[in-house]
């Protein structure tokens, strides 16, 4: 399993890799204002490096339920020069651009994203289709029902496994067919994305269907409240979830996940090292 980014291409056929976090916001649900300055997420951005982050996905619009959508020059304002930041001090480092911005991705990419993570997969702005063939940016298809304003609102779903599955499946092939390299794209169900509890846990179950599909899976489960729920916890505070978290981790990474979008690298990186020190077959 490889996934194709930009100039090169990275093994995910034998270790999965940690997707670090920087989210410079003011309002995302477990880390919205700590790193809003400029210096502060550069920092952040090499403390994960240091503890093994392979990519770093950089945010400035948070898209926790009920979220409001952020103007695109605010975004720009709060994306471009990090990434530029980042990039100076880690040259070979991947990173991601989490964005459904068509602009935003594009000026990302210039400046050195080598990834863009798109929570609508592609079907936000029109203009995203023309940033991916206009670069050999890598992709992150998710799966999201409704926006992040009205995402939580009653969803529901007759078989949330097959309807996620199919509905990544489109998407991709779509991509494929105007010109965008299968081998370019992943894939990530949206854990909290529009789901209840119940269809996150399924989606947990049977994540190995989601492998079956080809294409690098990415996760994202990292200190949501679906972990404080099925604690039986609901007001567990994000920063209490660390643990639970590493769990799923190590049972996600069993299942056939490859890119773990985490708060937390170096416990979740230990973690996926030691499960497949375990089931590996070697």
């Amino acid at each position: 399993m490889f996934w194709k980014l930009r100039k090169r291409s990275i093994d995910l056929s034998r270790s999965g890799v940690s997707m670090g976090v920087v989210n410079v916001t003011p309002d995302s649900f477990s880390d919205g204002g700590q790193f809003m300055e400029e210096e502060l997420a550069v920092r952040h951005a090499e403390r994960m490096v240091s503890e093994g982050a392979a990519i770093l996905d950089v945010g400035g619009e948070s898209s926790r339920p009920g979220s409001d959508p952020v103007p695109l020059a605010e975004e720009l304002r709060r994306v471009i020069p990090v990434i530029k930041r980042i990039r100076s001090r880690f040259p070979d480092l991947l990173l991601s651009i989490d964005t459904y911005k068509a602009e935003t991705a594009r000026q990302a990419v210039a400046v050195g994203a080598d990834i863009v993570n798109d929570i609508s997969a592609l079907r936000a702005d029109p203009a995203m289709i023309e940033v991916l063939q206009r670069s050999d940016a890598g992709v992150i298809l998710m799966h999201m029902r409704g926006t992040p304003k009205t995402m939580q609102l009653n969803p529901s779903y007759k078989d949330v496994v097959a309807e996620v599955l199919e509905f990544l499946q489109e998407r991709r092939d779509e991509l494929v067919s105007r010109g965008i390299d299968r081998r370019r794209i992943a894939i990530d169900p949206g854990y909290g994305f529009g789901k209840r509890v119940q269809d996150n846990v399924q989606l947990i179950r049977q994540l190995g269907r989601f492998a079956e599909l080809g294409q690098p899976v990415v996760v994202g489960i990292s200190r949501k409240s679906t972990i404080a729920q099925l604690l039986g916890n609901p007001k567990l505070p994000s920063r209490e979830r660390l643990w639970p978290t590493v769990a799923v981790t190590s049972l996600l990474r069993e299942k056939g996940a490859h890119v773990f979008r985490v708060h937390d690298v170096r416990p979740n990186l230990e973690a996926l090292r030691m499960t497949e020190a375990i089931v590996s077959d070697d």
